[in-house]
């Protein structure tokens, strides 16, 4: 699998139903042809534009090449993301999605890419930390902590369970009218920690943990009953699960610190926390391919601008 590039000036093709694997569509806005603005994985241009299918970059020839050298790296992953993308819709219930979603994760946790990244990893150990988690209760208002500032809160195993008994306390009891989610020390959540990926005993048994114990769902859950109420307070870095996670909030309000990114590609995996529905959901699925098969980190400023956070303060 190789990054397909078209000019976006280009003839259409007779329908985007043949596109397979990542396109990436290059050149000016003015007199682009509709067809590889809506078809493409997404568009490149140095056009500055609120277009969400467009991506302005500095340099049109520096993004397609690094573009280029990432699917070349790891085209699995690259192929999975821009098929669950398309495949995925966010007008509808999470479920489907996420389910969609963790079959694809799963599928590439077998693959040669995930392999080759663990090896390169090599072994490693996650530290036990207690109260991964914290929870209080204030009046109506339940408060969420991530609480592994050490490792910038990278969510571990028993970070996920913690955070679901939380959440389950929320949907049960209807007396909650608020949930504040947040993290303690320097970072909302950095993502996935890294030290305990390839701990699954095989994709399958991994794949309906992420399904059937899923914060994703309650969090989704949780913001269809409470909206705005359903807020995420993030800072620092807030990457890969975090970000996915906080997205299916009602609200995402952001320091000015924050940065944002999806680096699960250099792992050979794609998001995996729900992040093609959530952050989808919030940018649309071409900018979502963009963080993904470039590994960009935005600030807070372009987090604002896409519409991936509700607010800075």
């Amino acid at each position: 699998m190789t990054l397909r590039i078209v000019d976006l000036s280009a003839p259409p093709e007779v329908d985007g139903a043949g596109l397979s694997g990542p396109v990436v569509a290059v050149g000016g806005l003015r007199g682009a042809a509709e067809f590889w603005l809506e078809h493409a994985t997404f568009t490149v241009s140095e056009d500055g534009t609120d277009d969400r299918r467009v991506i302005t970059v500095d340099s049109v020839d520096t993004a397609v090449a690094d573009l280029a050298a990432r699917v070349d790296r790891w085209p699995h992953a690259a192929a999975v993301c821009d098929d669950v993308l398309r495949a995925v819709d966010v007008t509808g219930p999470a479920l489907p999605g996420l389910v969609t979603e963790s079959l694809a994760y799963s599928t590439l946790q077998a693959g040669p890419e995930f392999a080759r990244w663990l090896t390169e990893r090599g072994p490693a150990r996650v530290p036990a930390v207690p109260d991964p988690v914290l929870c209080e209760r204030d009046g109506d208002t339940l408060r969420i902590a991530f609480n592994r500032p050490q490792r910038h809160n990278a969510f571990s195993t028993d970070a996920r369970a913690a955070l679901l008994e939380a959440l389950t306390v929320a949907r049960l009891d209807p007396s909650i009218d608020e949930v504040v989610l947040s993290g303690n020390g320097p970072s909302f959540c950095s993502g996935g920690d890294l030290a305990e990926f390839g701990s699954f005993a095989d994709p399958a048994s991994a794949h309906l943990a992420r399904t059937r114990h899923s914060p994703a769902l309650a969090l989704a859950d949780l913001a269809t009953r409470l909206g705005p109420a359903c807020r995420a307070e993030v800072h620092g870095k807030v990457l890969g699960s975090g970000l996915e996670m906080a997205c299916f909030c009602g609200t995402v309000v952001a320091q000015p610190d924050s940065v944002f990114g999806l680096p699960e590609l250099q792992l050979g995996l794609i998001p995996g926390a729900g992040g093609t529905v959530s952050i989808t959901r919030r940018i649309g699925r071409w900018r979502t391919a963009y963080l993904v098969l470039s590994g960009a980190m935005i600030d807070v400023d372009t987090a604002l601008a896409w519409g991936l956070v509700d607010a800075v303060g």
